[in-house]
Order: structure tokens, then sequence, then C-alpha cells
């Protein structure tokens, strides 16, 4: 029987009645420290102030607040609970929908009301015997040190064999995290032959698809779902590969499937919402982004896109048709939204405003519409952030329908100045433009960042960072030449750079910091400003 007097507990439900049951069953198994919350705000600014030893989250915490999914979501990303916290998910409901969203994100167990003390006895005792068991891998895992995770499984495992299998995923987590990504694939091969897991089954797909080995990833998760069919995020990682092997509307069908198991997870609402637009399937696309805007409300998923997704798939719904009164309250509303929520953001309120004047155009009333283009006209001149692909790419699109074909032509000359080292890009950009000015801007740029980059990698430094330092006088706001420039530089100059470099790097890194945030080479970008700045 557990000790749980110098214990402390978090009880989150929003019914009173619970809360004050769930406490006195507390009580009985001797523990002193219990505090409720009945909201998930009020417990994560709880959980922000103290470590619990153990939270018992209720699911549904009322309409329009976050649930327990989201709730664990923000503990996760804040790192606001350690791992070896108890976190059970509790709840009434035994939906397919809510069981499956809840399990997700992996509680520690799945409660379900009405529950009494013994039972709640028994579920506390078997997970503090595993946390108690693994606790060594556990606290390595809260210092972030994966060197250390395996040395303790090692231990764990050379202490009594039989604890091998609890071993098994802590390892795998620790190999992806050190980059020891041959041995990885390796170590999940073996554990798919010998015993099958969906999480084995995600890691190993995952680590082929990054590889760019998409046929084999392809097999992996094909294999997975014929074993593991009531698992969402395998249908995830499928779609994820059929898009990049250009088979989206097969994607869009694997993630449709994903969202009727496990409909509330606002990310793969989004996703879907993007697919299906692409495939010009603007009733499945406006329904996605339609739950991702709404039950993105209380999560920290919440992302402007799908307010814009949404507005372009209602848009391209009623093409040639107008549109009824009700779809322009919608699409008013989704667009203040994003314009209140992002006041500081000079990209989406330059995009916000272009998509209700290309609405309101398409409504029928050109003069409001030429009036708010010229707003956006006069905000997009002052802009110094850059707009991601996607954004640039739609932003052309819409200027040229507004009659701004030279605005739109500059966005995309932009478009291929930031990111025209990416083939993918050229060709989009090919597809809205045949302007040579337009295409032939960065060639000779292209061309001697390769070199560099060869160069770089062959260990000849100061070749590289000439062949850099001349790309990037014709491209100074192309972000790879920019980065790939800083790092050379800092590569060169050792331990302590000379003021020299470091102004060079700081003046490299300055010319990209309109970089956005959703770009993948931002985390790159961070390291080299953290180096160059110091913060």
């Amino acid at each position: 029987m557990q000790v749980y007097s110098q214990k402390s507990f978090l009880i989150v439900d929003d019914f009173s009645d619970f809360r004050s049951s769930a406490r006195s069953m507390l009580r009985e198994l001797g523990v002193r420290d219990v505090d409720t919350a009945d909201s998930g705000e009020q417990a994560l600014r709880m959980c922000a102030q103290k470590r619990y030893d153990f939270i018992l989250q209720d699911f549904h915490l009322g309409d329009g607040k976050k649930n327990g999914q989201q709730v664990l979501e923000d503990l996760i990303l804040d790192k606001l609970i350690s791992h070896e916290c108890v976190f059970l998910m509790v709840t009434a409901e035994s939906s397919q929908a809510i069981v499956l969203s809840a399990l997700e994100h992996e509680p520690d167990a799945y409660l379900t009301k009405p529950f009494n003390r013994i039972g709640l006895a028994q579920r506390l005792e078997k997970l503090v015997q595993r946390k108690t068991l693994l606790k060594p891998i556990l606290q390595a895992l809260d210092r972030g040190r994966p060197a250390e995770v395996l040395a303790a499984c090692a231990e764990l495992c050379k202490k009594d064999p039989r604890f091998a299998p609890l071993c098994l995923r802590y390892r795998a987590d620790a190999l992806r995290d050190l980059n020891r990504f041959d041995e990885l694939e390796k170590f999940l091969t073996t554990i798919i032959a010998s015993r099958a897991t969906p999480w084995a089954y995600a890691a190993l797909g995952g680590l082929l698809y990054k590889r760019n080995q998409l046929a084999q990833a392809q097999g992996v998760y094909e294999q997975a779902l014929k074993a593991f069919p009531m698992m969402p995020g395998l249908y995830d990682g499928l779609a994820e590969v059929l898009v990049a092997q250009g088979e989206s509307k097969r994607a869009q069908g694997v993630l449709e499937e994903a969202v009727r198991l496990s409909p509330l997870a606002v990310r793969r609402q989004m996703m879907l919402g993007k697919l299906a637009l692409s495939n010009d399937d603007y009733d499945t696309s406006s329904k996605a982004y339609r739950h991702a805007v709404n039950q993105g409300q209380s999560s920290r998923y919440k992302d402007p896109e799908s307010n814009l997704g949404l507005v372009q798939a209602l848009m391209n719904k009623n093409a040639g048709n107008g549109l009824d009164a009700r779809t322009r309250v919608e699409i008013n509303t989704v667009l203040s939204e994003v314009a209140k929520e992002n006041v500081e953001d000079q990209g989406l309120q330059v995009r916000a405003r272009l998509m209700k004047a290309a609405s309101l155009q398409q409504a029928g009333d050109a003069e409001t519409a030429a009036k708010l283009t010229e707003q956006a006209m006069a905000r997009l001149e002052k802009m110094d952030q850059f707009f991601s692909v996607e954004a640039a790419l739609v932003v052309a699109t819409q200027l040229q329908k507004l009659g701004q074909d030279s605005a739109g032509t500059a966005i995309l000359k932009g478009c291929v100045e930031t990111y025209g080292d990416d083939p993918k890009v050229m060709q989009s950009v090919a597809q809205l433009t045949d302007d040579p000015s337009v295409l032939g801007a960065v060639t000779e740029a292209v061309d001697l960042n390769r070199q560099g980059v060869r160069s770089y990698q062959a260990g000849q430094l100061s070749e590289a960072l000439a062949q850099f330092r001349r790309a990037l006088t014709l491209q100074p706001k192309n972000i790879s030449i920019a980065l790939n420039t800083a790092q050379a530089l800092l590569r060169i100059g050792g331990e302590t750079p000379p003021p020299a470099i470091m102004d060079e790097c700081r003046a490299c890194l300055g010319s990209v910091t309109g970089i956005p945030k959703s770009d993948n080479r931002y985390d790159r970008y961070r390291k080299l400003h953290i180096r160059a700045f110091g913060a």
C-alpha cells in the first residue's frame, strides 16, 4: 500500500460535487495536500506555481473552455509537469471521439466516472509502482539528457531483464534525440519484428520520411494500419508521406479517416482543410477549417491560418455565384478575429484586408473592395517581415485579381529573392507568372550558394565563405544564403570571433530578421542569432 501523506494532488473539474467527492476519497487514502481547480486555465496557473505529484484532470470542462487534452498539451509544451508526475484523464464520456482524443496525448491513465475509492487506489498503486521503477529514466528526461536516459535504461535492464520492454520507447526516443539514426532504424525494425507496437511503427515511418525514403515509409505506415486501424496518428503519418509523393487525393482520404476516428485534434482538422483546398474539395475544406477555428479557440494550436483558409475555401466554393448573406457574415467574423488578435503581425494584417477586399469584390461591392485594397497596399509598402512561401503566392494571386498586377509581380519577385533556392518554390511561382525578371532573378546566386555548400562540406571554409558572400551580394534577402554565410563566418571565427567577423555575421542575420517562425529554418536562425547577439 502506497503512502501518499507527503504527495501533492491537483483535482481539475468544473463540478464542485466531483471535486469534493474526489478530495474525500484522497483524504481516506491518507493524502494531506489536495488542491482543486474548476477550469483548465486555473489549473495551468496553479501548475506554474507548484509542482504536483498527481493530477486528476477532467476531460470536458465546459463549452468554450480548455478541455483536458488541451490542458495536457500546455502542461507538456510549457514544461509545467515532470515526467514523474502521474496524470489521470477523467471523464464521464465514453464515446470513441473523446476516448481517442484523450489518449492521443498519452496521459498515464484514463479513468471513467463514476469510480470509488478502492478503484482509484488500485489504479494509483499500479501507476506509482511503474513510475518508481522508471524514476532514474524519468529524471534524466526532465533534465533533457538523452545519453543519461540510455544509461538509465541499460542499468534497469541489467538489474532485471524483464524490465526491458518498459525501456524500449525511452531508448528509441533517446537515440532519435542523439541523432543516432542508423542505430535507431535497426532498433525500431527489431522491435516491430518481435513485438509490433503503434509507437514503433510511427517512429520508423517518421524516420524514413525524414530520410526521404518515401516508398519504405509508406509501406511501414500501411503495415501499421493493418495491425492498428484505430490509431489516428498513423493515418497522419501516411497522409504526410502520400502528399510528398504527389498523391494528394489519396492523402485526403486517409486524413478524413483520421478525423472520423478522432475529430478533436485542431492540427489534424487544419491539415485536412489545407489538403482538401489544394484538391479543390471546398466543402470538405470549409468544414475542416471551420472545426479547426472553433476547436482552436481554447487550444495551444490556435492558428490564424485556419481562419484565412476557411475564408479562401468559402470564396472558392461560391466562385461565380457571389456570396450569400450568411457566408459574408462568417467571412467577416473570422477575418475580424485575425485582425483583432494579431495587431502586431504586419503580414496577417495585410492578408486579412486583401482577403476581405476579395470577398467584397466577389459579393459585388467593388467600391469598398477598392478602398480596402488601398489600405492593404499602404501597409504592404511599410512591411519589413517576410511572407511565408504559401502566403506570398496567395497574396500575389489576390493582388492580381484585385487589379494590382505590378504589386503582385513585386510579391512574387520578393518570394523568389527570399526562397528561390528551393526548386519547388520556383515551380509554384512559374504557375503564376512567366515574367523572366522574376523567374531569372536568382540563378547565379543559387549556383554560388550550391558551390559554397559543397566547399563547406569539403572543409574548404575560406572558399565557401567567398562563394556565400558573392551569392549574398546578389540576393541579400535569401534566407538560406544569409544563414550559410553567418554559419561559415562563425565557424572560421572559432570560439572568440574577431569583431569584424561578428559585425558581418550580425549584418547577415539582420538581412533576414523577417523570417517567419513557421519556416523550417527558423530554429537554425535563432541558434545563429543567439551566438551572434547573445540573446
